[in-house]
Formats: structure tokens, C-alpha cells, sequence
């Protein structure tokens, strides 16, 4: 695959205020969040790297990548049903970082990234508009995760057709 710069623009500057620093890189991420629409949470404090990314993953998702007990309900209109998980530790392949877990009232966990200490979740839309506590939250491992096969194996899926994506496209 091919590997994503990151640019992190959240670093300390000297003189700038931190609302200065968004405000620069939420400029460009406007660009290209006016051609598309963007509803994932951090969506507008993201690189253009990780959006192209979340456009990329989001025509990988399907139903055989949902999670099984969500697999009735997954569509096209909401791609990002049941690939939380999966999605989160690709995303942490792609570009390090930790993937955290938000507790949910079903005893489940709803995982989401953080890169360079910016909090980012490509499967947020799933819950409309419904809000997540992004703070505060247990990290979450991929062997724990990926204890469980199916799980596994719709992971390599989605990393699959990720690649095969990119590849079609001349991204890789």
C-alpha cells in the first residue's frame, strides 16, 4: 500500500495561536470537503491525506465487511455501519497511532484513531446524529479485536479491497 504523509498541523508553533493553526489547515481541508460532503467526526481538522483516505476506505466498505449482527441493516446510504473496528486498526496500519474504544450501552465499543493527538473516527456517521463522548476512553488492541476470526478475516477483507481500490485508481 501506499504509504500516507501526515502533516500534523496541531504541532506547537511559536506565535501562533492554536486557533491560528486550525484555521490554516481548515482553509485546505475546505477545499475538498466543498466538492464532497464530510459528516465523520474530525473530519475538519483532518489532512487532506486522511480525507482521501476515509473516500478511499468508504467505497471498500460492504456488507461483507459489517459486522455480522449489523450485516441486515448495512447499506450504501450508510456505509460505515459495523466498520468501526476493522477500519480503525487499517487506519492505524496506514498511519500509527492509537485506536481508542467508546464504551456503548449494548456492552459493545465503538473504536476511533488518534494520530499525533488528533481524534478522528472514519465510522462515526453510522450514528446520525447521535453524540460520542471521544474522551477519556480505554485503548483498544487489535489482538483482543482480532481474537475473534470473523472479525479477522473482515479485516484482510476490507484491507483487501482497500488495495484493490487504490490499485484500479493508480494510487498505489
Amino acid at each position: 500500500m501506499k504509504p500516507f504523509k501526515i502533516h500534523n498541523d496541531e504541532t506547537d508553533t511559536p506565535g501562533k495561536t492554536p486557533q491560528a493553526q486550525y484555521s490554516e489547515q481548515e482553509v485546505s481541508v475546505s477545499t475538498r470537503a466543498a466538492e464532497k460532503a464530510y459528516h465523520f467526526y474530525g473530519w475538519h481538522r483532518v489532512s487532506q491525506n486522511i480525507l482521501a483516505l476515509y473516500d478511499d476506505v468508504k467505497c471498500a466498505w460492504c456488507a461483507e465487511t459489517c459486522a455480522p449482527r449489523m450485516r441486515a441493516d448495512w447499506s450504501k446510504d450508510n456505509p460505515s455501519l459495523g466498520q468501526c473496528s476493522i477500519t480503525s486498526f487499517l487506519v492505524q496500519d496506514l498511519l500509527g497511532g492509537q485506536v481508542y474504544g467508546i464504551p456503548l450501552e449494548n456492552g459493545g465499543v465503538h473504536c476511533y484513531n488518534v494520530v499525533d493527538g488528533m481524534v478522528f473516527d472514519l465510522a462515526s456517521e453510522q450514528f446520525g446524529d447521535l453524540v460520542l463522548d471521544y474522551e477519556d476512553n480505554p485503548e483498544q488492541f487489535r489482538e483482543d479485536h482480532f481474537a475473534d476470526p470473523d472479525k479477522y478475516e473482515r479485516y484482510l477483507l476490507l484491507k483487501q479491497r482497500l488495495h484493490e481500490y487504490q490499485e484500479a485508481r493508480g494510487e498505489i
